[in-house]
């Protein structure tokens, strides 16, 4: 069977919960995931790297793009990973929001 796209979705985080975009795209092969990009996207926290704050994919690897830093991730498994994604750009994004709403 060939690797099909089954998440491609995205969603603006309002200006009044920290501002910004995520994007969650996701290619399996036989319900085994095979490709990912999961990627928080704010101008106003990083303008460098097309504004990607933070983001995990596997293009080149299993790795971690932060504030315009790359390194290598341990892969267990997509569930984990979207996991650590999730917990980190919201934690980026309430640390953001509180020190530009006080």
């Amino acid at each position: 069977m060939s690797e099909k796209k089954v998440i491609d979705k995205s969603f603006a985080v309002s200006r009044k919960r920290g501002n910004g975009t995520v994007r969650y795209e996701v290619w399996e092969t036989d319900g085994c995931v095979t490709r990912y990009n999961l990627t928080y996207i704010n101008r106003l926290i990083y303008t460098g790297d097309n504004g990607r704050v933070i983001g995990y994919d596997n293009k080149h690897g299993h790795h971690r793009h932060c504030l315009g830093i790359v390194e290598p991730v341990e892969y267990l498994s997509f569930e984990e990973i979207e996991q650590r994604f999730e917990r980190e750009w919201n934690r980026i994004r309430e640390v953001y929001h509180a020190q530009h709403t006080g």
